[in-house]
């Protein structure tokens, strides 16, 4: 009986993402096996290209033409390194997304490493499978207590439910490299539902945002997971590492995968749990096309699978929140709830309304610093990132490429953050002035200045230029941007949340999301009954930090949000290119989901880059068919790009239509 490969061709193609039949010759009937890469030859092309054997049918029931099928040209490499379930689970993401499931499969497979392959088949031939790894009884009980706090979440990782978990807003200790390390009482959840799974036999995925969280989970479960048990999956490592690493999944052994948005994708052997930590953070969201984020590749997942699903944060998002509220989601609420004793700070009466600091936030810094580090939490790195005119206030731009000037240090001549030049002499193109005054203070000017404020006081500087995970117990002013507070032993004495005004006025549908994401992820920081003073900020935000009801929060913008018809009470995709490209894909898109609102397409408006972009909001229940018609145009436009260059001899333009659905950030 002979056979036909169905290969996925791993092209950027749009028009190449089927399944293409290839005939199998005798001497590969072996070898090729679905799952396995091979090279297949691409008529159009005239070259063979790389792909994956996802199937094998009988020739009888492949569709024929009248002409003879080409043949696969050879076998890459033995191992089946697509799973079925992992082919599954990219066709319905890219079809989700209007997109190509090879493009998924990029950021799933690592590539071929050669020494790293022949190792492992080699420890296959010889040891055969290996044993599943079990949890001690130790580390099993000490996950249970953990889970006892939260009364609902051990039936639903067994019965295979989704919850959204606020995790506890308190620092801990773990066992690393033989002396305790600090993390966050978020870590350790995590690592106690991932021993609750494996115990039962089965596999945890815990994807996080970022190299400071991974560090926390492995931290939590050295020692107390079993070894060779804990696999990391990040960019990191080297390919070899990587490959071994998907290698060692796909030998049938539960396993707990820790790491960032790909990890979603691993094929590890009988998932149990998916865990998503702070979905919120736009690391998460994936930059290369389709775009798919991490929390919406582990929804789509979750379905596919039966596995459990859990959304754990110290915030909740609205995404998280509008599932919860259609009961797609559960809450999992912990028995004893949890608060840090947050202070909204503003000046008194006397005070000058410009002080950075107010007297109370001041005096809590001063009283925290005789026992041990206080952080200080600012929008901005640099010394000062903004520069105005001293005598009209606008901002100065460079005069070379209109990009922001700023002051790396105290008196140095200002530069330009977008192409670097030094200016020596400035004029203000509004009023004819030429002095420059700071309008802003980064973390180093801030750190500076508390310096001088505090004499004798440890300051450490902790930004993207300084990067620093951990501080000892010692008094000192940890001086920190936003998402890169370093961990302080048994927790911070003091938190002060500075320029909480500036963050809320950038001009982002989500602003208020993220704000409370970061002010409360350094409140966590702090130990218990410490004072976190958010210095300058009113309204639903900051009361919303202050009493810790972070849900109702996320409540109250999707309520806002539902009237106005935007994200996530609905889907949004962005339509990019030329402008007959983006009107053929608008007229088409209507024909094909007639019950689009009138309101649905806002556009297309001119980009500064050339072309026009057009938003398209529509409901969840049409996503099927607008991702669908979406597709179509795409392949269409690319198809139509081809036939024009081959008329005018491959002078045309390629193909500009661009489509991303679910844009991560709106512009206000």
């Amino acid at each position: 009986m002979s056979l036909v490969a169905r290969v996925l061709i791993d092209s950027p193609l749009p028009q190449l993402d089927r399944l293409f039949d290839y005939a199998i010759p005798p001497a590969l009937e072996a070898e090729a096996v679905p799952g396995v890469r091979v090279k297949v030859p691409l008529r159009t092309a005239g070259r063979v290209v790389e792909g994956y054997l996802v199937e094998t049918v009988d020739a009888a029931d492949a569709a024929r033409t009248s002409k003879p099928l080409s043949e696969v040209d050879a076998v890459v490499s033995p191992v089946p390194v697509l799973p079925p379930a992992l082919y599954a689970l990219a066709r319905r993401v890219a079809d989700r997304a209007a997109g190509s499931a090879s493009d998924i499969l990029r950021l799933a497979v690592p590539k071929r490493m050669v020494r790293a392959e022949k190792a492992w088949l080699l420890a296959q031939a010889e040891g055969g499978r290996e044993a599943a790894p079990e949890a001690s009884a130790q580390a099993q009980a000490w996950a249970a207590g953990i889970l006892g706090a939260y009364p609902d979440l051990g039936p639903a990782l067994t019965d295979g439910g989704r919850v959204a978990v606020d995790a506890p807003p308190r620092p801990a200790t773990a066992s690393g490299e033989g002396r305790e390390v600090a993390v966050g009482a978020w870590a350790e959840l995590l690592g106690a539902m991932a021993l609750d799974t494996l115990a039962r036999g089965r596999s945890t995925l815990i994807v996080v945002p970022d190299q400071r969280d991974e560090d926390q989970v492995l931290q939590v479960l050295e020692g107390r997971a079993p070894a060779g048990a804990v696999v990391r999956d990040d960019a990191r490592r080297s390919g070899p590492e990587r490959y071994a690493s998907y290698l060692r999944l796909l030998g049938g052994v539960p396993a707990i995968v820790v790491g960032n948005r790909s990890t979603v994708y691993a094929p590890a052997a009988e998932v149990g749990t998916v865990i998503v930590w702070d979905d919120g953070d736009p690391l998460l969201a994936e930059p290369l096309s389709p775009g798919v984020h991490a929390r919406d590749a582990a929804l789509v997942r979750q379905e596919l699978e039966g596995s459990a699903l859990v959304f754990a944060g110290h915030t909740r998002t609205s995404d998280v929140e509008r599932l919860v509220q259609l009961g797609w989601v559960r809450e999992a609420p912990a028995r004893r709830r949890e608060s840090p004793a947050v202070v909204l700070s503003a000046t008194r009466e006397g005070e000058s309304r410009g002080q950075r600091v107010p007297s109370a936030a001041f005096a809590a810094a001063r009283a925290a610093l005789a026992h041990g580090p206080v952080l200080v939490q600012v929008s901005r790195p640099g010394y000062a990132p903004v520069l105005v005119c001293a005598s009209c206030r606008m901002p100065a731009r460079c005069p070379h490429c209109t990009g922001p000037l700023r002051a790396r240090r105290p008196g140095a001549a200002p530069d330009c953050g977008w192409c670097g030049r030094t200016t020596l002499s400035w004029t203000c193109p509004h009023c004819q002035g030429t002095t420059l005054r700071m309008a802003s203070s980064g973390s180093e000017r801030t750190a500076d200045e508390l310096g001088r404020a505090f004499p004798h006081t440890r300051v450490i500087l902790a930004d993207g230029e300084h990067p620093v995970t951990s501080v000892d117990g010692r008094p000192a002013l940890v001086v920190a941007t936003r998402g890169a507070e370093p961990q302080a032993a048994g927790g911070y004495h003091a938190v002060i949340l500075l320029d909480g005004d500036r963050m809320l006025l950038a001009e982002q549908l989500r602003i208020g999301e993220s704000a409370l994401r970061w002010w409360s992820n350094a409140a966590a920081l702090a130990r218990p009954k410490a004072p976190v003073h958010l210095v300058g900020v009113t309204g639903p935000v900051a009361r919303a930090l202050a009493t810790w009801t972070q849900p109702a929060y996320a409540r109250a913008e999707l309520a806002d949000r539902g009237p106005l018809h935007m994200p996530p009470t609905v889907r949004v995709a962005a339509v990019e290119g030329a402008v007959p490209s983006v009107s053929t894909a608008l007229a088409a898109l209507r024909e094909a989901v007639p019950s689009l609102d009138a309101a649905a397409i806002l556009g297309p408006v001119p980009l500064a880059a050339g072309g026009v972009r057009a938003l398209v909001r529509f409901d969840y229940a049409h996503g099927g068919p607008v991702a669908e018609s979406l597709r179509a145009s795409v392949v269409a436009d690319a198809l139509s790009g081809r036939r024009a260059r081959a008329r005018s001899d491959r002078s045309a333009p390629r193909t500009t239509l661009k489509v991303r659905l679910d844009v991560p950030e709106l512009d206000l």
